[in-house]
């Protein structure tokens, strides 16, 4: 049992181990099969941040990614330099400037989702038996159940 929380069972407490440290390796082989183009790890996220939330200002977005203003300017000017942004007045206050992906920013994420997606795919394919795939399928829908 866990110490801490003893309503817990340890096979639970083990099994949030694994899941973690499972998605927490996966997610770092998915990145490292993206050819990022020169796009360090914070520009990627911020990139992403905005494809998934829509526009933001760069103080909203620098708070949400947990950086410095001064660190998030630097971003976003290198993703604004290699046109995957674009900085608009805001609407609803025009001192202020939104944020957003432009047409190219959209089509690299969706190119760096793709290539992950391939590269799992093929993994699956070449490692994993029909009944192992069919295994984490299930397996997936459990995770996910628990997710929402």
């Amino acid at each position: 049992m866990n110490e801490t929380n003893t309503d817990v069972s340890e096979s639970a407490v083990r099994a949030a181990h694994e899941v973690r440290s499972v998605f927490s390796r996966l997610r770092r082989r998915l990145k490292e099969s993206w050819d990022n183009e020169g796009l360090t790890p914070s520009q990627t996220s911020a990139l992403s941040r905005l494809n998934k939330e829509g526009p933001a200002s760069a103080s909203a977005l620098a708070a949400a990614e947990r950086v410095r203003p001064q660190s998030m300017a630097a971003t976003l000017a290198a993703l604004e330099e290699r046109g995957l942004i674009q900085r608009r007045p805001d609407p609803g206050d025009g001192r202020r400037q939104l944020v957003s992906p432009t047409d190219s920013g959209h089509a690299y994420l969706a190119d760096k989702r793709r290539a992950g997606e391939e590269w799992l795919a093929r993994a699956l394919q070449d490692r994993c038996t029909e009944q192992e795939r069919a295994t984490i399928l299930d397996a997936m829908a459990l995770i996910d159940r628990l997710a929402r």
